[in-house]
């Protein structure tokens, strides 16, 4: 009798994506993650998603009205309130979000004490590219696939495909991170504001829906 693929098996509450982040570096939307109460809760998941991306959103709003150190500031401001609420209303902050406050405080700091608008430029890539080293250097270094310790509790599947889901993480970071400076550095920054909140989103949506393919082929669900 033929053996079949191994199943991937999910719980009822469903498998989680590893990371999070807005088109600039900061953590957002998780579309697999488990429902819970407060921000992640699926009955909010629209405000959940405009929370994540508030100071994208400001900061390209005030840009096309104030330009770019207006608009830099104010996301920087805005990235101290969304942490402020967070803490205020008791909920847990990502480590991912630390990481992004204090890029955004370092290179949108420099942008406005240097009065060059290339370090905050800068910011999204220096973030996908620590995400990729991240869990290229765990991966290499000391065996340790991240994206499997944070989904081994929702979900099973072959080690082969864990490697190589955590694998295209890398390879994605490393695009995007690639693909904002290309566009940073041949183009306008009008353009580069547009990639910075449109392209990405575009691109971080076709690898979501190309991974969520890649998950189909395993997923089995658990009887009820």
């Amino acid at each position: 009798m033929r053996r079949g693929r191994p199943a991937l098996t999910v719980s009822r509450r469903g498998p989680q994506h590893p990371y999070r982040h807005d088109l600039g570096g900061r953590p957002i939307l998780n579309p697999y993650s488990p429902s819970k109460p407060g921000p992640l809760s699926r009955y909010n998941l629209p405000m959940k998603f405009l929370f994540d991306l508030f100071p994208v959103i400001l900061f390209f709003v005030t840009f096309k009205f104030a330009g770019i150190y207006v608009a830099t500031a104010v996301a920087i401001a805005a990235t101290f309130v969304q942490i402020g609420w967070l803490k205020f209303n008791g909920r847990k902050i990502e480590t991912m979000m630390w990481m992004s406050l204090v890029i955004i405080v370092v290179f949108g700091g420099a942008t406005l004490a240097l009065h060059d608008e290339s370090f905050i430029k800068w910011k999204p890539t220096v973030l996908y590219w620590l995400f990729s080293i991240a869990l290229a250097g765990a991966e290499l270094l000391f065996r340790r696939n991240l994206v499997r310790a944070m989904l081994r509790e929702q979900v099973q599947m072959p080690d082969a495909a864990w490697t190589r889901l955590n694998w295209s993480w890398v390879g994605f970071f490393g695009i995007m991170g690639a693909a904002n400076l290309y566009v940073a550095y041949n183009f306008s920054t009008d353009t580069w504001v547009n990639f910075k909140l449109f392209g990405g989103m575009g691109l971080m949506l076709a690898f979501v829906v190309l991974q969520a393919l890649f998950l189909a082929r395993y997923v089995q669900e658990k009887p009820r």
